[in-house]
C-alpha cells in the first residue's frame, strides 16, 4: 500500500516523512519555486501529466494519491483518483473552489450572508482599465495561489498600475492558469475563463482560518487558526493556534462551509477556509475556500492537539475515516507559524549563518526554520504581486501564548530578524 504525493514540498516534505513508516509514499511534481525545476512550467499539460501517472501506478504500486499543492496538486490529485477509482476529493469540487469568481456565485445561492459584494473586472491583462467602477476595491486573480497579486486598490490609477505586467510577468501568469484554465473549458464551462481578475467589496475584520474534513458526505471542523497581519496591511504576520474566535463564531463559521461544500459536491477530503468575522457588526465574510490541506498548520495541531493533519490526509487517500486516526500526546499548550516579512524593498535582508541557526537549535530544539533568500530581481517581483517579501517563517510551540511570546523573541534575536509581534512596518534594515 504505497501513497503518492504531488508536489511535495516545505511543511508537506517534513509531515510526509514523519509518517513514511506506517504510510510509504513516492513523490513526483515539480517545485515552482526554483530553477530548473520550474522550468517545466513550459510545457506542463494537466491531462497529460495525469496520465503518465496513471501510467506509471500499477508499476509503482501506488494505490492512493494526495496533494496540498495549490496550484497544480489538488487538481492533479482529483483527476488522478477519479481516473484510477481511488479515494478522492470529487473533480468539479476542486474546480469549483479554486475558481474564485465562480465560487463567489455559488456563495450567492447557498450562503449570501457569508458574501461579498464581487465582479469579474471587464478587461484582459495590460487593457485600459473601465470607467465606472466602485474604489476602494479588492482586486485579485480569479486563479491564483500565495495571495499573488490580491490587494485594496484605491483608485482607477492605482488599478492601472497594478495591471501593468511586462512580458515575461504576462508569460508566468498564463503559463500557471493554462493548465488550470483548461480542465475549466471541458469540466464547468458555465464558470468561465480563469484568465482574468475580479474585484471585491473591501471587508473589515479579523481574519481566521477554519480546517475541517468531508468523509462520507459528513463535514467536520478541526480548529479555527488566527491569521494576524502586519499593522496596515493585508501582510500575514503570523498565524496562532489555538485560536481566540468564540464558540459560537467558529459554529456559524462551519454551518457555512457545511453549506458551501455540499453544494459543490465537497463529500471527501481535507479543506481550509479562510473568513473574516468584525465583531462590532457581527459579520462573518468567506474569503475563500481551499479544497485541500493548509499544511503550514499541520504541526500546530500536533503540538497542541496531538492531531496529525498529514495522517489525516493520508487515510482519508486510502479511504479511511480520519476519526479513526489515532492523536499523540500533545508537547504545547500554544504554537504559531511566525512569517519575516520585508515591507520595504530598500531592507537589507541577512539570512541567518550556520551558527545562528545552531544557536537557534540549541535553544529550541522543536524549532522549524524555512528560509527563502532570493535575488534582488525575484524581490522586485515578490513586491509587485505581493506587496512584500516574506524571507523566513519560524514555528515554535510553548506553553501558553505568553510563553510562545517570549520565546519568539528569543528566537528572533538569535537569528538577528525582529519578532513578528510589535510593529515592525518602519524598519528599513533588517540584520
Amino acid at each position: 500500500m504505497k501513497t503518492l504525493v504531488l508536489f511535495n514540498y516545505d511543511w508537506d516534505l517534513g509531515g510526509f516523512a514523519r509518517n513514511a513508516q506506517a504510510w510509504p509514499h513516492d513523490g513526483a511534481g515539480f517545485d515552482l519555486f526554483s530553477f530548473p525545476s520550474n522550468a517545466h512550467l513550459a510545457w506542463f499539460d494537466m491531462t497529460r501529466y495525469v496520465a503518465r501517472l496513471a501510467r506509471l501506478a500499477p508499476r509503482r504500486g501506488w494505490t492512493a494519491v494526495v496533494s496540498n499543492h495549490e496550484q497544480f496538486g489538488a487538481l492533479a490529485a482529483a483527476l488522478l483518483a477519479e481516473r484510477m477509482g481511488w479515494p478522492g476529493t470529487p473533480v468539479n469540487a476542486v474546480l469549483t473552489c479554486q475558481h474564485k469568481l465562480y465560487a463567489r456565485e455559488v456563495m450567492a445561492q447557498v450562503c449570501p450572508d457569508a458574501n461579498c459584494g464581487f465582479s469579474r473586472l471587464p478587461m484582459r491583462y495590460g487593457d485600459p482599465v473601465p470607467e465606472g467602477l466602485h474604489y476602494p476595491s479588492f482586486v485579485k486573480p480569479v486563479k491564483a495561489a500565495f495571495s499573488v497579486l490580491a490587494r485594496t486598490v484605491l483608485s482607477r490609477a492605482d488599478l492601472h498600475a497594478h495591471t501593468r505586467f511586462g512580458f515575461w510577468e504576462l508569460w508566468v501568469i498564463r503559463h500557471l492558469v493554462e493548465p488550470f484554465e483548461r480542465i475549466m473549458r471541458q469540466r464547468l464551462p458555465q464558470a468561465g475563463t480563469a484568465h482574468s481578475l475580479m474585484l471585491e467589496e473591501p471587508v473589515p475584520g479579523a481574519q481566521f482560518n477554519l480546517d475541517g474534513y468531508a468523509f462520507a458526505g459528513e463535514v467536520h471542523a478541526l480548529g479555527v487558526v488566527d491569521a494576524v497581519h502586519y499593522p496596515g496591511t493585508q501582510a500575514f504576520m503570523r498565524f496562532d493556534y489555538p485560536g481566540t474566535l468564540a464558540a459560537d463564531i467558529q459554529a456559524r463559521a462551519l454551518d457555512v462551509a457545511r453549506r458551501f461544500l455540499c453544494a459543490v459536491g465537497f463529500d471527501h477530503g481535507l479543506f481550509n477556509m479562510e473568513f473574516f468575522y468584525d465583531e462590532p457588526t457581527n459579520r462573518l465574510t468567506v474569503i475563500e475556500f481551499n479544497p485541500r490541506m493548509a499544511a503550514q498548520f499541520s504541526d500546530l495541531y500536533l503540538r497542541v492537539r496531538g492531531i496529525d493533519l498529514h495522517q489525516l490526509a493520508l487515510a482519508l487517500a486510502h479511504g479511511q475515516d480520519p476519526a479513526g486516526v489515532p492523536r499523540s500526546t500533545p508537547t504545547a499548550g500554544a504554537a504559531a507559524s511566525f512569517v519575516y516579512r520585508s515591507l520595504s524593498e530598500r531592507a537589507v535582508v541577512r539570512m541567518p549563518d550556520a551558527a545562528q541557526q545552531e544557536a537557534l537549535t540549541q535553544a529550541f530544539a522543536q524549532a522549524l526554520l524555512f528560509c527563502f533568500a532570493k535575488t534582488p530581481s525575484q524581490i522586485a517581483r515578490d513586491f509587485k504581486w505581493l506587496g512584500s517579501y516574506r524571507y523566513g517563517i519560524l514555528h515554535l510551540a510553548a506553553s501558553d501564548a505568553q510563553q510562545l511570546k517570549a520565546d519568539c523573541e528569543h528566537a528572533s534575536a538569535l537569528l538577528g530578524w525582529p519578532a513578528p509581534y510589535a510593529d515592525v512596518t518602519a524598519q528599513q534594515g533588517i540584520g
